[in-house]
């Protein structure tokens, strides 16, 4: 959640030119249609939604509660089938791919898989 709440920083705060380079795969990106869902940038949701989950991961990792545990599985499960949506957008619609987006939505899904690896690890 660490790298996904930093790219989500510069997208928001770093000029396009700067934080992209000459990468127009990365202009395509964060210039379409897609750039913002319900009106607010991808990458203001992220500044939202990650650092929460970070927050309850940490408190989840202090004391176990089970309606933390919950909600993170609940924001993670969203977060990666948003994730999957982005990189359809990204690889099949624009076909264009933004590093940061990238880096962004494979850590969700990373994410995700290791809350499911570790709580079956952990109920054996």
């Amino acid at each position: 959640m660490i790298l996904a709440t930093i790219a989500s920083i510069i997208l928001s705060f770093v000029p396009l030119s700067q934080a992209c380079g000459n990468s127009e795969s990365c202009n395509i990106v964060n210039t379409s249609q897609y750039e913002k869902i319900f009106g607010i940038k991808n990458a203001h949701l992220g500044l939202i939604a990650f650092p929460i989950l970070s927050i309850l991961t940490i408190l989840e990792l202090r004391k176990s509660k089970r309606y933390q545990k919950k909600l993170i599985t609940l924001g993670m499960t969203i977060g990666s089938a948003f994730a999957i949506y982005f990189l359809f957008i990204q690889f099949i619609v624009l076909k264009a791919v933004c590093k940061y987006c990238l880096v962004v939505d494979l850590g969700v899904l990373i994410s995700l898989g290791l809350i499911f690896f570790f709580e079956e690890k952990i109920e054996k």
